[in-house]
């Protein structure tokens, strides 16, 4: 007996492709738990449709050749355990999710994935100042600049900003502690990101101690290094506010300024006019990861986030 492939149909037989792609919508806005709800359906059953949906959009967008590359991690579980995620920084989606870790290993999957064709198109790659990354790009796109991502080299700054908080809270006592204590959001927020207790609470704090107004200010003023257009001036800023640490105490921002120094190269690449990119899509692309997590809670299934995060910037069908 011969059994005919229609198209209409899903790879559910039970429903159309059309039901199944309808499916598929309605999970991008909720979860497979109150999309079954809605919809009168066993959780599996949503689970499954939505993946075909998925796989669909994938397969409609291709494997485009790449200009500009961003590079990150995520953490898929508790226990350092990573998957490698990279994305199109030109059309702005993730195109590859995968790897055991962060190893040189794993960061080579993405690029014999990808071919040695397409690789040698690739002029620009940006990451974190993680080594495995740093050295397998050199090797296999070696004609990419690589230029590390603002928003990883401010929350290194962020870090040493807290290491500071946290060395005032220790060398003062008694009611001198009060203006620090709980403040830890407050001083690594922007402040035009404060709600108005946040910024009264951050001007008492700042008011009342000398060394966190400094850090707290030297902080806020790093992020102008990306707004030069020439490397010389960048440079002229940066030792500058390095400049500005001396006779100030802070240990955790002389750390940082050194390890800037040592990779200056891959900060000062984003002066050239062809390395400007949107730096804020593979943090916003992390953010909403870290939603698909959330709503999944529990879900074991890394098939599943690996096409929730690879079509999570594509267009619906």
């Amino acid at each position: 007996m011969k059994r005919e492939r229609l198209d209409f149909l899903a790879d559910n037989p039970h429903f159309t492709k059309r039901f199944a792609f309808y499916v598929g919508r309605r999970c991008a806005q909720a979860s497979i738990r109150d999309v079954a709800k809605e919809l009168k359906l066993d959780w599996d059953t949503v689970k499954t449709l939505e993946m075909q949906y998925m796989r669909a959009q994938i397969a409609r967008a291709g494997t485009p050749g790449l200009k500009a590359i961003g590079v990150d991690e995520i953490s898929i579980r508790k226990g350092h355990s990573y998957r490698i995620v990279v994305s199109d920084l030109v059309r702005k989606r993730p195109i590859w999710f995968g790897g055991a870790d962060r190893s040189e290993a794993s960061m080579a999957q993405f690029y014999a994935w990808l071919g040695p064709r397409k690789s040698r198109q690739i002029k620009l790659a940006v990451m974190d100042m993680w080594k495995p990354f740093r050295n397998v790009a050199k090797d296999k796109a070696p004609q990419a600049a690589i230029l590390f991502d603002k928003f990883h080299i401010l929350r290194h700054l962020g870090e040493a900003l807290d290491k500071v908080r946290k060395a005032e809270y220790a060398r003062l006592s008694g009611k001198e502690r009060r203006f620090i204590k709980g403040q830890k959001y407050t001083l690594l927020s922007r402040h035009d990101n404060l709600t108005l207790e946040g910024k009264r609470s951050l001007k008492l704090l700042l008011s009342a101690n000398k060394r966190l107004n400094t850090a707290y200010l030297l902080k806020e003023s790093f992020g102008q290094l990306w707004d030069y257009g020439r490397e010389g001036w960048a440079r002229r800023f940066f030792d500058n506010w390095r400049a500005s640490l001396k006779w100030q105490r802070l240990e955790p921002y002389e750390r940082f300024a050194d390890m800037i120094d040592r990779h200056w190269d891959g900060i000062a690449a984003y002066c050239k006019p062809e390395n400007k990119v949107s730096l804020g899509f593979v943090e916003g692309l992390n953010n909403k990861i870290r939603v698909f997590q959330r709503r999944a809670y529990g879900l074991r299934d890394e098939e599943y986030l690996r096409l929730k995060v690879l079509s999570c910037m594509l267009p619906p069908l």
